[in-house]
């Protein structure tokens, strides 16, 4: 028995190590504010109080203007959506795919819009 519930706590100390550095996520309604099938944006490199500044929902581009430093970006999306975030406007100079349920600390000066994919 005791040794059941050391390799429980093991676990279960894991899984807050790997949700805190943001590499993984266990998948419930609402990560840090941030509500299923969202991507939400954060000012600094934190969770702001669990208070997402930007929230997006439906795929698609969007433009993104006065978004200077670092911010964090959580995708929150289901059915392993991704998002990108895009150095042009419209979606232009894309770089690489966020997948569901990670997060990344990301400078976003030079930043002018994001994509929301499928």
């Amino acid at each position: 028995m005791r040794r059941i519930a050391r390799a429980a706590a093991a676990v279960s100390l894991a899984l807050g190590v790997l949700t805190t550095v943001g590499s993984t996520a266990a998948h419930a309604d609402t990560w840090h504010g941030c509500p299923d099938g969202y991507v939400c944006l954060y000012p600094g490199a934190s969770w702001n109080n669990d208070t997402p500044s930007h929230v997006y929902y439906n795929y698609g581009t969007y433009n993104l203007s006065g978004m200077f430093g670092t911010y964090r970006i959580a995708n929150n999306q289901t059915d392993g959506a991704t998002m990108r975030t895009c150095t042009g406007y419209d979606g232009t100079g894309c770089e690489g795919y966020l997948p569901a349920q990670w997060s990344i600390d990301k400078d976003m000066t030079p930043i002018n819009s994001i994509t929301l994919q499928p």
